[in-house]
């Protein structure tokens, strides 16, 4: 089972994290099928939203349109697809079971305190309630990491979540590079914006990424980035608002095994010329040597149309035959036999 403790060890993999979001679109069922599906990419974590439409919402809000075709407004939807208590004891306690890590965003103080209840490994802050202090403050006071997404922060914003999550956690904290935006163009995915994150924080990276493509993950993975964050949807057939920024499960597993096999490239630099030192016996198997075009006799002076060079590399190479041309022999050398340096005064 993955740990949250291994997002602060660099020389681990990194940590991937699978987003459900309300891709159960309410279903329970649904949302313990994931769990069993995801289990079986090899990912770290599972990640839900936790919306509680009541306390995160206002009748001002324009948010509340129809949003599809079971509900009238997104309020309604967030009511639809929210879960109990119990209901998400029994889902931590499914992933639990699997081998994941159990996650979900809060989107309110009562959100918070549900997950709190339950015991969530970390807090994830999804980019638009960064600017939420007191959210931000309760979920500190618990002493777990705060996994912190800034899709919608400026440069100066970041800087000063940071500065708070200084005060607030003490090192245990992570930001993502994301974009607010379903699914994410590549002109947009800012990896750019990563390598700047990691050159202004003394904390650990992530990438969020919401393209629909295992790329960018890639990308990041060899960059540095300590954490990696995508949806995921169980067939293209599905419904719902984050279809087109999800990954099949298909391409989370494919993803996974990319992530390890660059991050064991990137652990192991090669020394060149050790690697060549190496591969002696290769190096004679593939190598040419140069051998007699004519039998030559004592005396003999060697010039260009007399050799040619034929496998193995054994002999002398064509690398260094160029020393021995234009030299007499002190010994006959048949045609087709290899030359040695004795053959020569």
């Amino acid at each position: 089972m993955g740990r949250v403790e291994d997002i602060f060890d660099y020389s681990r993999l990194p940590f991937v994290i699978a987003e459900v979001a309300l891709s159960h679109d309410g279903s329970l069922g649904l949302a313990h099928a994931f769990i069993d599906a995801v289990a079986r990419t090899g990912v770290d974590a599972i990640k839900y939203q936790t919306h509680i439409a009541e306390a995160e919402s206002s009748a001002l809000e324009t948010f509340r349109v129809q949003f599809s075709k079971a509900d009238a407004t997104r309020y309604d939807y967030w009511r639809r697809t929210e879960f109990t208590e119990a209901q998400w004891v029994g889902l931590k306690e499914h992933a639990e079971e699997k081998g994941l890590v159990f996650l979900s965003s809060p989107f309110s103080i009562e959100a918070v305190n549900l997950l709190d209840r339950i015991g969530v490994a970390a807090w994830k802050v999804p980019s638009g309630e960064t600017g939420s202090r007191r959210m931000l403050e309760r979920m500190a006071r618990t002493g777990r990491p705060m996994l912190v997404s800034t899709g919608m922060s400026a440069y100066g914003e970041v800087d000063e979540i940071v500065k708070r999550l200084d005060a607030l956690c003490a090192k245990r904290y992570a930001v993502f590079q994301s974009t607010t935006q379903y699914p994410t163009p590549p002109e947009v995915v800012g990896m750019n914006v990563l390598g700047e994150y990691m050159r202004r924080y003394d904390c650990p990276i992530g990438l969020s990424d919401h393209s629909g493509t295992i790329f960018p993950s890639l990308i990041a993975c060899w960059r540095g980035a300590r954490l990696i964050e995508v949806h995921v949807t169980l067939s293209r057939d599905m419904s719902g608002p984050d279809l087109s920024s999800s990954l099949t499960v298909d391409q989370l597993t494919l993803l996974v095994q990319g992530i390890r096999f660059v991050h064991t490239m990137r652990s192991n630099p090669v020394i060149k010329d050790v690697i060549a030192a190496e591969k002696g016996e290769l190096r004679r198997l593939y190598g040419k040597s140069a051998i007699a075009t004519r039998t030559l006799k004592v005396g003999e002076i060697v010039n260009e149309q007399d050799i040619t060079f034929r496998k193995p590399g054994h002999g002398l190479s064509e690398r260094t035959f160029d020393a021995y041309l234009g030299r007499k022999l002190k010994q006959p050398v048949a045609k087709g036999k290899f030359f040695e340096e004795e053959d020569f005064e």
